[in-house]
């Protein structure tokens, strides 16, 4: 197969212009011959490289990738048209016989699930406020794909591991291989074949193989939780049995357990309000479809949270100081006095 040939059939001439195409010799030099691995992904292993002193992560599809030549164009095609603060940048593409690779902006702090499973020991704890921001720049992120995009587009593979965070803790959501646009005729569904990760896949499109936006709802539901407990989303209970972190959640919500479904990592450093509310959310977005909210009702309640969390911080701050200004003064006051004669 020429897939040199058929990447340009299907991607058009614009590639070449909007994005850099870069030989595999090229790529060799951007890795340093290909000597820092960041991670491996279900397309292939990822690079640390540098282009003009600017660092990057360059993604090299594996030849055992079975659907890899599809994902890779899937995600050409995609990132070509779509732009946003919350959606990995593509920097350019390696398109040659044998070698296939995508060039993304470097995300030096990884992605989501390490910091929150701990695999990530060098990484900073999240706050609750941390969390909340992450969770806000990865809604905005789904939010245009379902709503700035003509067609609209489905990622179909929402999780923690496909979000990705910068040196300033921004979010980006990544890894569109999989990603679906609606056709142009008003349809709501898509009748596809199922794909997606185990615990974040929506149980409907599952059994239907019907996608809607609603399972990208779905899936950011599970994420919502997982930043909120720091379980995975498979939880082993004893003897090998595992259950859905919803199932997990589900009884401490009836019990009004706010304590212990919160991740014991943040010590009780929260606003009870906020985190409430962020597992209403999330509880709302893993119900029946036609129940799921949309992504932009899931932002407005998401920055709802947060500022709730920023109000209990001003709040914390406001009585520091007011002790500080009222016993400041008069320890002055007493110091300045002159002395008894």
């Amino acid at each position: 197969m020429n897939i040199h040939v058929e990447a340009n059939t299907l991607n058009g001439s614009q590639l070449k212009h909007k994005r850099r195409e870069y030989s595999h010799e090229d790529l060799a030099k951007i890795t340093n011959n290909f000597d820092r691995i960041l991670g491996r992904g279900g397309f292939g292993p990822v690079y640390h490289g540098f282009i003009d002193g600017i660092e990057v992560a360059v993604k090299m599809l594996s030849s055992s990738s079975v659907q890899g030549y599809q994902q890779f164009l899937a995600e050409v095609k995609l990132l070509m048209i779509v732009h946003h603060r919350n959606l990995t940048t593509l920097v350019g593409y390696c398109n040659e016989e044998g070698s296939l690779g995508l060039i993304y902006e470097y995300m030096a702090n990884g992605n989501l699930d390490e910091h929150l499973s701990g695999k990530n020991i060098k990484a900073k704890l999240l706050t609750w406020e941390d969390r909340l921001r992450i969770a806000i720049d990865a809604a905005q992120g789904l939010e245009y794909l379902h709503n700035g995009c003509k067609p609209p587009i489905v990622h179909r593979d929402v999780k923690c591991a496909n979000i990705l965070l910068n040196e300033n803790l921004q979010a980006k959501v990544a890894d569109f291989g999989l990603s679906k646009s609606f056709p142009t005729d008003g349809e709501t569904h898509l009748s596809t074949v199922v794909v997606g990760t185990h615990g974040y896949l929506d149980p409907q499109y599952a059994m239907s193989s019907r996608l809607t936006a609603k399972s990208d709802v779905y899936g950011f539901g599970v994420v919502i939780l997982k930043i909120i407990t720091g379980q995975p989303a498979i939880i082993k209970m004893h003897d090998d049995y595992k259950i859905h972190i919803s199932q997990w959640v589900s009884p401490m919500i009836s019990n009004g357990d706010i304590k212990n479904i919160v991740d014991s990592k943040l010590e009780g450093d929260f606003d009870t309000n906020s985190v409430w509310k962020a597992v209403e959310i999330a509880m709302a977005c893993l119900s029946n479809s036609s129940k799921r909210p949309n992504m932009s009702e899931v932002v407005t309640e998401l920055k709802e949270c947060f500022t709730a969390e920023l109000d209990r911080k001003r709040t914390d701050r406001d009585t520091e100081n007011q002790y500080s200004t009222e016993f400041v003064p008069l320890n002055l006051a007493i110091e300045s006095e002159p002395s008894a004669r």
